[in-house]
Order: C-alpha cells, then structure tokens, then sequence
C-alpha cells in the first residue's frame, strides 16, 4: 500500500484544496509560526494551522501569535482573495478561537489570561471582517460546513441522536447570519463549557474517549483524549459520511494495483479504506499526543478480526499499519511541531491496536507489541480474569520496552460491561422463557405470540424463525428452544421488566404468582445485571490501581523486572481501565476514576450522559471516584447465581497465585471460578461479539471489493 495522499484526497475534493499535504514544501517556510499558520489555512489546511500554534514553547505569549494571525489574514483577505481563500482563513480564525477555549490550550500550558485574550481577538476580529459581504458569504459557508459535518455523526441510524447533532443545533439557534463566523463561535462556547463532559473533565473526574469516528475536534475540546473504533464502526462511518467512498475510490484509481490484486488480497482494500476514515482521527488528537507526552490523544485501531486468533497474523499487520502512519506522521509532524521542543518525536504514530481477546493469542500479540513500544487495547473483554490476564501481559512488555529505553505509549483495557450485561440478560430470560414454555399448555403458540408482540417477524407455530439477534447477525431458530433463546436475544427483550414478558411468565406462575410478584422479580434481576459490568470494570481497576494495590503492583514491577521506582510507576501508569458498550448514563457514572481510567462512549450514549446532567437529576461531583463504591450484597447474591458472571467475576488459581505473590490483600476472597484463557474463545458474549464483528468486516470488505471491481471493469 501506498501512503501518499491516503488522507487528504478526501479534504481537498470537498473544499478544491489545491494541494495535498505531500505537495507542501520540505522544510517548512520559515514564516514564524503565525505565518506558518496563515500558509497552512490559504493551502486549504486551517485546522493544522490552528493546531500549529499550541506550542508549549511560546505559551505565555499566545495571545500575540494570534494578534500576528489577525495582521497576517488581515493584509490578505485586504488583497484580491478569493471565495476559497476567505473561506480557509475564516476556518483559521474559528479554529484558533475553539482552541482557545476548549482543553486545548489548557494541554499546551497557555495561561487562561492569554486563551480568553486570544479568544476575543478571534471574535473581534471575525465581526470586523463580516460586515464585508464577501467575508460574510466564507463566514456562512465554513459555519454551515461545521455544523453540516457536527450533524452526520450516527446520522444513517434514525434510532439515535448523536450529543453532536443536538449541539449543532444548539449552537446553530445562536448563530446571527448577519456575523455567522463570530456568533457561531460564541455559541459555541457557551455549548462546550455548560457540557457535562466538558466539566467532568475540568473536575478531574475521569478521562474519556469516543466510541466512533466522527465529529472528533468538538470532543477534543470537551476534554476528550481517545477514540476506540472496530469494524462495526469503521462501516458505519463510511455510512454517515458516503464522501467517505469517493475519498477511497479515487486513492484505488492513483494506486491501480491494489485494483489488480483485489481479490486476491481483499483486507489490503479493507484497511486502505479503514485508514482512510482513521487518519484524520490521528491528525484530530496528533497534538494532544504530543502535548501530553502521549500519555493520552491516542486512536484505537482493531486489527483484521479473521487473524485475531494468529499472533503472526496479528503482529504483521499492526507493524504494517504502524510503519505506513510513521511515514505519512513524519511528513506532518514537520508542519505541526515546526518550532516545537526538539525532544518531540517526530512521525511516532499516535495509534493503540485493539487486541482481541478472543482466545489465547492475545496474551502473546499484546505482550509483543508492547515491548516494542507499541500500544494495545484489549477489547472483546468481558471477565476479571481475561482483563486481568491481559494487563499483566502488558506489564511484561512494557518492563521490556522502559529497560531498553524505548518510550511507551498509552495503552488500555476494554471491559465491554454492556455487552457481557446484553449476554447475561439473555440468558436469564432464555431461562425463564423455558421454564414457562415446560408448565403452558401450548407452548408453541404461546411463545409465538410473545414473539410477534416483542416484534419478531415471522414468528408463526410449527414453522423456522428466522431473524435478527441484535448482535450483527441473525439466526435461524427450528426446535423450541432455539425459538425461546431467540425471543430473549437483546433485539426484542431489551430489559427484563418489559410488561409483555411478566405477562407471559405470569400464566405459567413463573417468577411469582401474582403479577405483583413477577414484576418485582423481574426487577430485581433486571437491577443486578445492569450492574453486572460495572462490577467487573470495578474489580479489575481496584486490583491494580487502589490506593492500597498500586504500590503493591509498582514494588513487584521493581523486584521482578529490576526497574528503578519511576520506571515502574511509567509502565503501571500508563495503563488504564477502558469501559465500553455503555447502555445508560449510570454506566458512565458509577466508573468515574481520577486515574488510570478513561470511559468510552457512544455518541447517543454522550448525549444521554449530558441530557441527565443538564436536567439537574445529576450532580456531577457526587460522582467522584464512584468506581471505589461496592455494590448492594443482594446484587451480588443475585448474580452469582448466574454461572456465566461467576465465569466473568472471579479469578483463576494462576491469577491468585500471581495476586499473593504481589501481595494483594483479600485475594482468596476474589474466587477462582474465573474464565481460564483456553476458555475465552467459548464464553457466550465473546462468541456473539466476534460473530457480529467478523460480520461486519466481511460485508464492509466485500463492498470494498465491489467497487474495486467496478473499477478494473472501466
């Protein structure tokens, strides 16, 4: 594959950029860095241009550098500027502004008396130049392209609402078309300090990362510092974003071998078009990586689900991958950290690869990268004993790396806590279906109808049921019980206190004689696995990151690897707890960590978080460190009745060995009915979520594939 233009074919085929950024010249012009700021905006790079001046170096005096931005494009929007031009200079101006009152300049070290400074020369300066009318129309069209880009994120789901869309529309209710540029980026201001993010981060609550691929500079200035994809996402950005597939076909015409040896090699055509979407995510946190030692602004990259399996496999194509963003990040590292401290790296990729941890490789492959100074997220993990597995994995690696000198980077731990409470719901409610099924009369008929109720299509007595599961594949269901594990999959019984199933559990008086009884139980059961992975999240992150544990896990580090005290606190601080698949804002909540955790969200789950903040049922500092709190001994009592979150909540003999060893108090008392690793490859949420993944890989291949056919038939 070949690096050149990968990223800004895209960009430059929506605005007319004339120039790729391989076209800039090498070096930089020596222009100080505002000049060098202005080049970037009139070569159609404005958000680099902004990006530019967060240099730790010339923080104090930040608010000059923008006064030399404000003289430059002055002079030139003075001249004969055209539309194009007036446009990327407005988009300078706006981003400048942004910068200056999200984290951004927070990470740089700029002094809040130098951002708000910089910030009114932005606004001030954008009201004087819209009372040109030419100005106007460039301020317009850049407002509308942001608030056009904030609205397409989850924009092909009709389902959900991204906290994106709804602050672009907050922000567009404030916008006078009059001064669209200056009005738009004081509404925007408004909407990004009164977030809950926005506050939970200024707090010092936690850390947070995005569970998809778009609006990614909004969120950045919300104090977010990651983004974890996986190929469900990466297709669902080609979705919102079809501009996406014109970027990838036109790369596939400049580079026709990869049309030529298409079917042959389909993932090369898949991770074209995956880097394709992802790239721009790298250059989005590129300095927040740089600005915090990349200790955080890292893009989780999950590698080809058919080799998750292959340590080989895996291990070549995350060094591919690596190697190709090294080559294309040293080209932009040359733009953005001109002038920068001369200990900035220059071209590390600021890229994690997600490890699945569908089976025993993934010890191998997590331990491999990291002692190269790779990063890893190890996701498709649903267990105490898989996660805890894994970050010793990665404490092996990352003792190997510090004691050769190699700089690590921030690396994470997935507990995909919706997805194990998605599978343990449906087991509960498979189990309670049946044991209703054995005490009805017509069974068949009865299950029929609480199919058609909770909306499965085709259900009719005596004949196969085919349909969706919830999970990105469906099932053909035949024998009765394949019909009652299909009722209860997470597309139809999204909670166990749906009314239609205490209905049909009451005529066969399970769960309760009365209705009164049966609703009561189902809520029961209902609060205790919604809990459920919250608990392991909980777990895992007090094992090794308490107050008590830590400097337990740093003294072990020091006596086993032989690292001075600092070397250890590098290679255990650098690891934090990563929960996913969040369903409700409490999700979020009851994991809020000052350290060594940072949550991921999904867009429609942000907007959730926000809309509870924002309504006043929810004080945000209530909240601090709620990943300390234990859980009511009832929900505990509860779940561990279930064998599949005993699997996922206890520990194994090796792990307790290992946890005795290091000196953890109360380890015995942790249990040791955990997942073995020879046994994650069978665990039910890990079989559901590597189907749907695999799932979605495939058909997002095969219409890459499709349209490189096209091609090669022209």
């Amino acid at each position: 594959m070949h690096i050149e233009n990968i990223v800004f074919l895209r960009r430059r085929k929506a605005v007319g950029m004339p120039k790729t950024i391989w076209d800039l010249p090498s070096p930089p012009p020596a222009r100080g860095h505002a000049g060098l700021a202005v080049f970037l905006a009139s070569q159609g790079f404005p958000e680099l241009g902004a990006d530019h001046l967060l240099n730790p170096l010339t923080a104090p005096r930040y608010s000059e550098l923008v006064g030399q931005v404000v003289r430059r494009v002055g002079l030139l929007l003075r001249g004969d500027a055209g539309l194009e031009l007036a446009r990327n200079a407005v988009k300078l101006l706006v981003e400048v502004g942004l910068n200056s009152v999200g984290f951004e300049a927070v990470w740089a070290g700029v002094p809040a008396a130098e951002s708000e400074k910089a910030y009114r020369f932005a606004v001030s300066f954008l009201g004087e130049l819209e009372e040109d009318e030419r100005v106007r129309e460039a301020a317009s069209a850049v407002v509308k392209g942001m608030l056009s880009d904030m609205g397409k994120v989850m924009s092909s789901n009709p389902r959900a609402k991204s906290m994106l869309r709804w602050m672009s529309e907050e922000i567009e209710r404030q916008v006078d078309w009059r001064h669209p540029a200056s009005s738009f980026l004081a509404g925007a201001r408004r909407v990004i300090e009164g977030n809950a993010y926005y506050r939970m981060y200024k707090l010092g609550l936690c850390r947070f990362g995005n569970d998809y691929a778009l609006g990614l500079r909004w969120l950045r200035r919300l104090g977010f510092v990651q983004v974890s994809t996986n190929p469900v996402l990466a297709a669902e950005a080609y979705k919102d974003d079809p501009g996406l597939w014109e970027a990838f076909e036109e790369y596939l015409r400049r580079h026709p071998e990869l049309v030529e040896r298409a079917e042959s090699d389909p993932d090369e055509l898949a991770m074209a078009a995956t880097l394709i979407a992802l790239w721009p995510n790298m250059e989005v946190f590129r300095p927040v990586a740089h600005l915090l030692d990349f200790k955080d602004g890292m893009i989780s990259y999950q590698l080809n689900p058919n080799v998750a399996d292959s340590v080989e496999g895996s291990v070549r194509d995350a060094l591919k991958i690596y190697r190709l963003s090294e080559e294309y990040f040293e080209k932009y590292d040359e733009y953005l950290l001109w002038g920068w401290p001369s200990t900035m790296e220059r071209g590390r990729p600021n890229i994690v690869f997600k490890v699945a941890g569908s089976s025993e490789a993934a010890i191998e492959i997590t331990r491999m990268l990291e002692s190269m100074g790779i990063g890893t997220n190890n996701t498709v993990t649903f267990a105490v004993s898989q996660e805890v597995q894994l970050i010793l994995a990665k404490l092996d690696g990352r003792a190997k790396a510090v004691k050769k000198g190699v700089k690590l980077t921030k690396s994470y731990e997935t507990n995909m806590g919706g997805r194990l409470e998605a599978h343990l719901r449906e087991v509960k409610a498979a189990e309670l279906i049946k044991t209703a099924l054995r005490q009805l009369e017509n069974p068949e008929e009865e299950l029929a109808r609480l199919a058609r109720e909770l909306g499965v299509q085709g259900a009719e007595p005596g004949k196969p049921w085919e349909a969706p599961t919830g999970w990105g594949y469906s099932v053909r269901a035949e024998t009765l019980d394949e019909k009652a594990e299909l009722v209860a999959s997470q597309a139809y019984v999204k909670s166990l206190k749906d009314p239609r199933l205490a209905e049909f559990l009451l005529k066969a008086r399970v769960c309760g004689a009365t209705r009164e009884e049966v609703e009561a139980c189902l809520a029961a059961w209902e609060e205790a696995i919604s809990l459920s992975g919250t608990l392991v999240a909980r777990r895992v992150w007090g094992i090794f990151f308490s107050d008590e544990n830590m400097p337990r896990w740093i003294a072990y580090l020091v006596s086993r690897y032989g690292l001075s005290y600092d070397e250890a606190v590098e290679v255990l601080g650098g690891i934090d707890v990563l929960p996913a698949s969040k369903r409700k804002p409490e999700d979020t909540l009851y994991t809020l960590a000052a350290r060594n955790m940072t949550n991921t969200e999904f867009p429609n789950h942000q907007l959730n978080v926000h809309m509870a903040y924002a309504s006043g049922k929810v004080r945000l500092e209530d909240y601090a460190n709620a990943v300390l709190r234990g859980a009511p001994r009832e929900v505990e009592e509860l779940l561990v009745k279930m064998e599949d979150f005993r699997k996922a909540y206890e520990l194994t003999e090796e792990l307790l060995r290992v946890l005795r060893e290091v000196g953890i108090p109360g380890a015995e008392l942790l249990g040791s009915g955990g997942l073995k690793p020879e046994e994650w490859v069978s665990f039910g949420p890990r079989v559901k979520t590597m189907k749907g993944f695999t799932n979605a890989y495939n058909e997002f291949r095969s219409r890459c594939l499709e349209l490189a056919k096209r091609l090669a038939a022209k």
